[in-house]
């Protein structure tokens, strides 16, 4: 099964911390999303990573063969908004 380390990029450095409402209820949406793709077991693990130079999220996700991660990802509540985006990394396997 593919391995995916994946960031979520916000849409600015200093984003954590100066959400807007709106924001912080886009937040919470792609909270939801990421824990049901937990339930389902394609994310082994998913939260905030708080970086100095600026926050960020990471997932890591273990998908089936012939899934594409950047599907699944674009079905975020943030990246359909088109508040920020995200990296892929490929991992050679995940150990949980």
């Amino acid at each position: 099964m593919p391995c995916y380390l994946c960031k979520y990029i916000p849409p600015r450095a200093d984003f954590l911390e100066t959400m807007t409402d709106e924001e912080q209820e886009l937040m919470r949406r792609h909270g939801d999303f990421l824990d049901r793709l937990l339930e389902e077991g394609l994310i082994v693990a998913h939260g905030p990573v708080m970086d100095p130079s600026g926050g960020y999220g990471v997932s890591l996700y273990r998908i089936a063969d012939g899934e594409l991660i950047e599907t699944l990802t674009a079905q975020d509540p943030i990246v359909k908004t088109g508040c920020g985006r995200y990296e892929h990394y490929p991992m050679l396997h995940l150990k949980s």
